[in-house]
């Protein structure tokens, strides 16, 4: 018997759209979420172009698999379908399962088919939390070679666990359910860029917040991240955090007229947040990887709240990653360095929310 994956069967993480009987998942931290009771069923995951890439062991979507909180696999697709036994037992048995995207959307997209489970097996959606937290940002949300302790090494989806990052540290602390917009290298005017004469219009998160987001990668059968508007009907979080501004600083650096362009763009960019999340209380948040343009994001929601009237904007300023204690991947935080930002960033959401 095939279990579709609508919203009445299992509950769903994140932004996910259904295509026949594959539930299409892009960015990190989105998937799924059941109470399955039985003596086991198969899971199906399907993997995109970058699945069937023979050299590409460093890039394959990744994914992690939990049971009753206990993460029991952690892989990455190498197939365009790979299939799973999950909840064997010899007897009728109650799980609560967990299947979660590990990897950013640019370089792997991934699918989950109808579960296959037996006539009188039993599936059902683990219930939906208080509150909804949106968080939307870069690398650093993404986890970006948090499992890779080399600041000399380079990105690899291999090494990206978002779960180890503080968007995800910050949601659980909460007891919230979250929602995640993030691509590694993207700002609001320019994405990281070596050299600064070069500014990466390619690379903008307002270009792409509206959709699934962007991706290289593909699956056969599903159009492209990008090219799927995303319906904000679906999830309408109670809170949302905004933390970019770490790749436009590489391309605005001390140029004064660069750092107020942002600063219009950033504002520009909340009135479109704010079109569509009518009533969530926005969190605009810099520093862990350098705050030069903390300055511009707290001139940034002054500027909003002066041309609108919203006062539901606030800004948090997140404790710089600490250069003697170490670095994972070019140069990003440990995950030492995620929990001290969440640690800050948590007791304010709770205060601001009132929750």
């Amino acid at each position: 018997m095939k279990i579709e994956l609508t919203k009445e069967n299992v509950k769903r993480i994140g932004r996910s759209l259904l295509f026949s009987d594959t539930l299409f998942l892009s960015l990190s931290g989105s998937g799924i979420e059941f109470e399955y009771t039985g003596k086991g069923f198969l899971l199906t995951l399907v993997g995109g172009s970058a699945a069937l890439l023979p050299d590409n062991s460093g890039n394959y979507a990744r994914v992690a698999i939990y049971q009753d909180g206990v993460r029991i696999l952690d892989t990455q697709l190498t197939a365009a379908e790979t299939a799973i036994r999950l909840g064997e037992s010899e007897t009728e048995k109650a799980s609560i399962f967990r299947i979660l995207k590990l990897s950013e959307c640019a370089m792997s997209l991934m699918g989950i088919k109808a579960l296959e489970v037996g006539e009188n097996d039993m599936v059902k959606p683990t219930p939906q939390k208080t509150h909804c937290v949106e968080f939307i940002g870069d690398s650093i949300t993404c986890g970006y070679g948090v499992d890779d302790e080399d600041p000399l090494h380079p990105f690899q989806t291999a090494t990206e666990d978002v779960t180890r990052a503080y968007a995800y540290k910050t949601a659980s602390a909460l007891q919230v359910d979250y929602s995640m917009f993030s691509t590694s290298g993207y700002g609001i005017i320019s994405g990281y860029t070596a050299d600064p004469a070069i500014k990466m219009t390619n690379q903008r998160i307002p270009d792409f917040y509206e959709s699934m987001g962007f991706s290289y990668d593909r699956i056969e059968g599903i159009p492209a991240p990008m090219e799927l508007a995303w319906n904000f009907e679906e999830l309408q979080p109670d809170a949302i955090v905004i933390n970019l501004g770490t790749n436009d600083d590489s391309y605005c650096q001390e140029d004064q007229s660069r750092q107020q362009e942002y600063t219009a763009a950033y504002v520009e960019f909340l009135k479109v947040v704010r079109k569509h999340n009518p009533g969530a209380i926005i969190f605009c948040v810099l520093g862990l990887m350098g705050d030069r343009l903390y300055p511009s994001v707290c001139e940034a929601a002054k500027a909003y709240t002066e041309q609108t009237g919203d006062v539901g904007i606030h800004t948090v300023h997140l404790p710089e990653q600490d250069a003697s204690v170490g670095y994972v991947s070019d140069y990003h935080p440990l995950e030492s360095a995620h929990e001290k930002a969440a640690k800050v960033l948590v007791p304010e959401i709770k205060r601001i929310m009132n929750w």
